[in-house]
C-alpha cells in the first residue's frame, strides 16, 4: 500500500502561529445512524459535497496549506454487528485520510486522482466516540484538492435520514451504488490512481472533519529588485 509523507524528520510543519480551520465542522449537528441497527461505510473513498448548515464544497481546498489531523465520529455497534461487519468486509475497522485532485473538463469531472494519503488508522477501539488522529507528517495540500476519507474495510460513521442538503460522493462505479452490490472493494489505495466517483448519496453524511492550516499570506508587498 502506498502511503503519503516524507522520510521521518523531513516534513515541513506549519508554524505555531498558523490559523487552524476545521473543515466540515460548521454543519448542523448529526450523529451516525445506529437505531434500530448501525450503518457503516464500507470499502470506499468518499467526501461530503454539502452538509446542512455548512458551506458548499466543505472539503475543497481554496488555498495551499497542510492537513495536520482529522476526526471521525463513530457509532457503537453491538458485538454481533461488529462480528458481522468483520466477517463480511474485513477487520479491523479502519479509516485513512485521502487527498484527491478532480478532473476539470466535462468529460473528466467525475474522475478523481489520489495524490496523498495517510496510513490506515484502526478505529475498533473507539466505537461510540469521536477520536482525533494527529498526523506525524502533515499532508501538503494544494488549491483545488479535495479532502476525502477512505475506508479500506468498514467504519460505522454514516448519518442517514437527513435532509436533501446533505449529500456525499463515493468512488463506486455507476451501477454499483446500491448496498446489495457493495461487496466489491472501491477504496482508493494506490497513489496516482484514478477512480470515477459515479455515485452520489442524498440525505446522508460522512461523519468526519479535517484540521487544515492554510499558508500565511504576505502582508507587506516587496519591491522588485
Amino acid at each position: 500500500m502506498a502511503r503519503a509523507g516524507t522520510r521521518p524528520g523531513t516534513a515541513s510543519a506549519p508554524g505555531a502561529s498558523a490559523r487552524l480551520v476545521e473543515l466540515g465542522a460548521t454543519a448542523d449537528p448529526a450523529s451516525p445512524t445506529c437505531d434500530p441497527q448501525c450503518f457503516a461505510v464500507v470499502r470506499v473513498t468518499g467526501y461530503q459535497g454539502r452538509s446542512a448548515g455548512g458551506p458548499k464544497n466543505p472539503y475543497y481546498i481554496r488555498r495551499d496549506g497542510y492537513i495536520v489531523a482529522f476526526t471521525v465520529t463513530l457509532s457503537a455497534p453491538t458485538a454481533q454487528e461488529v462480528s458481522s461487519f468483520n466477517n463480511t468486509y474485513g477487520s479491523p475497522a479502519e479509516v485513512q485520510l485521502s487527498v484527491l485532485r478532480k478532473g476539470k473538463t466535462r468529460k473528466t469531472r467525475l474522475e478523481h486522482r489520489l495524490v496523498q494519503e495517510t496510513e490506515p488508522f484502526p478505529v475498533d477501539s473507539y466505537f461510540g466516540s469521536s477520536p482525533t488522529f494527529v498526523l506525524d507528517e502533515p499532508l501538503r495540500v494544494k488549491q483545488g484538492n479535495w479532502i476525502a476519507l477512505t475506508v479500506p474495510t468498514w467504519a460505522p460513521m454514516l448519518a442517514t435520514s437527513l435532509t436533501g442538503r446533505d449529500w456525499w460522493r463515493s468512488s463506486r462505479a455507476k451501477g454499483s451504488c446500491e448496498g446489495a452490490r457493495s461487496l466489491r472493494p472501491f477504496a482508493m489505495e494506490e497513489l496516482r490512481g484514478i477512480s470515477v466517483f459515479g455515485c452520489t448519496y442524498s440525505g446522508a453524511r460522512l461523519m468526519y472533519t479535517a484540521t487544515y492550516v492554510p499558508d500565511n499570506r504576505p502582508t507587506v508587498e516587496t519591491e522588485a529588485p
